[in-house]
């Protein structure tokens, strides 16, 4: 059955999948669903530009997270989904796209957006990055906002403030939240007291009302690294093109959308213009959603900027404005709606000043701090180790400041920095594929770097930067091996996946990454290579 459910994953447009966790084994409709192989040997027209690559490659790695899923490894589960977003991202900014690759594109996402939002099992219920957007399209599907003459209980009309009302439809969702959503909704709670010390400063710095900080919770759970199927990324969710008309960079190192700091004071200069458009703050509310063009369109329809007039908006936009206000109103006074106040530690932090590139895994030794707490407080950071170019402001939590400064002090300069680029001149018969095989990295990665759109064009003597894996991977790995598993030494053939080979030793993807030192972020292996799995004794 093994070997069968395997074989049959490259099958990943989904038409009525239900998950393989519910029925024990992947559904029949699966099989007969459209087929798409994803071997980068496919036969790909790669001669416009590197779209098809793309797809390709984000294709093979929802196959994987199939795999992934069924086995109940939410780690991997999440990497996966992380790596997917990455390429569709990178994919939304080649630019402009004839029509066959534009519709390749939807009909891939769509297909995607399904698949992350209603297929999977493992990620469901863990306040992972997609949840937010999971929750807004059940709402939206559940609801059909009556426009019109409504009657209204106000809540909170004062002055600097965005009027806060009840009416029957924001009664809707108030009961969403403390039935259905109540889950959610908590966590939310956790990270709106988390985040919010942080927040509200600025906003007020903007002199815009404290209320859109529940902006940000509807958007994406006030989660830095959520995403969506626009594309959008980041607490606030700006796509690349408004994130870059506001000053938020995206590059090989770091996004800046992710940013909490940044995109907030980006959110707030956006939010200021829309007001400013429409001296209204739920037209500016439903511009965020769906566009200033729409709304104004929809304004001069009705001849009117009432919000609760505008029936010719979209469905999702009319919803919108309702599930903010049932948001701000439960989020205002928790206790009255039936949820308790959580108590947790504010985000605080102090900064250290980087002039050069560091690896995230020396930075957080010294710092004598996990990890993944380093990049919690650093989710902008793309890659194991901080920017190459100027200085950069590393976020610590509050307390490890001192120890940092004085461990990293006496640390030899070839162990503090890691070379994240060499130069490769391009010689005669090489190809970016090639290139990206000898040097063990990303050919989109390779790419992006090099502001290449169509990767079959690199010509002879052209010097092309190669990112490489940067630093030095820290402690003794699982040498040993957990108790009750034999050593195995398994040599990757051509075609592997880590998902596969995982399957067929009978443990999870995630585990063979940790016994073998291999970084997330680091996703590709080869053939040739030597991996060490440990498989538990029948």
């Amino acid at each position: 059955m093994i070997k069968t459910f395997t074989a049959i994953l490259t099958v990943i447009f989904l038409a009525g999948f239900h998950s393989a966790s519910q029925a024990g084994s992947l559904p029949s409709d699966a099989v007969n669903a459209f087929a798409i192989v994803s071997d980068s040997s496919a036969n790909i027209d790669e001669s416009r530009n590197r779209l098809p690559g793309i797809l390709s490659d984000a294709k093979s790695l929802m196959s994987e997270a199939i795999i992934s899923d069924f086995h109940g490894d939410t780690l991997e589960v999440t990497f996966l989904l992380s790596r997917i977003f990455e390429l569709m991202m990178e994919a939304d900014q080649i630019g402009e796209m004839n029509l066959e690759d534009q519709e390749e594109f939807e009909r891939f996402n769509s297909t995607f957006t399904d698949f992350y939002t209603h297929k999977l099992i493992s990620v469901q219920d863990s306040g992972t990055l997609v949840m937010a957007e999971k929750i807004r399209a059940d709402i939206t599907e559940a609801y059909e906002i009556e426009m019109g003459d409504t009657k209204f209980i106000v809540v909170d009309d004062r002055d600097g403030h965005i009027p806060l009302v009840r009416n029957k439809q924001v009664d809707q969702f108030i009961n969403y939240f403390q039935t259905k959503g109540r889950k959610q909704f908590e966590i939310w709670l956790k990270r709106y007291v988390y985040y919010k010390d942080l927040i509200l400063p600025i906003l007020a710095e903007h002199e815009l009302p404290e209320e859109f900080i529940y902006l940000a919770m509807i958007e994406s759970g006030l989660n830095p690294k959520a995403y969506s199927k626009a594309n959008a990324s980041g607490m606030w969710q700006f796509v690349y093109a408004t994130g870059k008309q506001y000053g938020l960079s995206r590059d090989w190192y770091r996004d800046e959308r992710r940013d909490p700091v940044k995109a907030t004071h980006a959110a707030s200069k956006y939010l200021k213009d829309l007001y400013h458009l429409f001296d209204n703050w739920y037209l500016a509310l439903a511009a965020y959603n769906c566009g200033e063009g729409r709304v104004l369109r929809a304004s001069k329809l009705h001849q009117t900027y009432d919000f609760w007039q505008l029936k010719s908006l979209p469905r999702e936009t009319r919803n919108y404005i309702p599930y903010f206000l049932s948001a701000a109103i439960i989020a205002k006074s928790p206790e009255a709606y039936g949820f308790k106040i959580p108590i947790v530690k504010p985000f605080q932090y102090d900064e250290v000043v980087l002039e050069e590139s560091a690896d995230l895994a020396v930075l957080a030794r010294v710092a004598g701090i996990k990890g993944k707490v380093i990049r919690e407080y650093n989710p902008e950071l793309r890659q194991s180790a901080t920017p190459s170019e100027g200085p950069y402001s590393l976020k610590l939590p509050v307390g490890h400041k001192a120890q940092f400064l004085s461990a990293w002090n006496v640390i030899p300069e070839n162990e503090r920095f890691s070379p994240q680029f060499v130069t490769h001149r391009v010689r005669y018969g090489e190809s970016l594929w090639t290139i990206s095989k000898k040097y063990s990295v990303s050919i989109h990665d390779l790419a992006s770097v090099n502001k290449i759109r169509n990767r079959n064009k690199v010509r002879v003597g052209q010097k092309l930067k190669v990112p490489l894996k940067g630093g030095h991977v820290w402690g003794t790995g699982n040498n040993g091996g957990p108790s009750g598993h034999t050593k195995r030494n398994y040599k990757v053939k051509r075609g592997d996946t880590l998902g596969q080979i995982a399957e067929d030793f009978g443990t999870l993807a995630n585990k063979i990454r940790r016994w073998n030192n291999m970084k997330y972020g680091s996703h590709i292996i080869y053939p040739g290579q030597k991996l060490i799995i440990w498989v538990k004794e029948s």
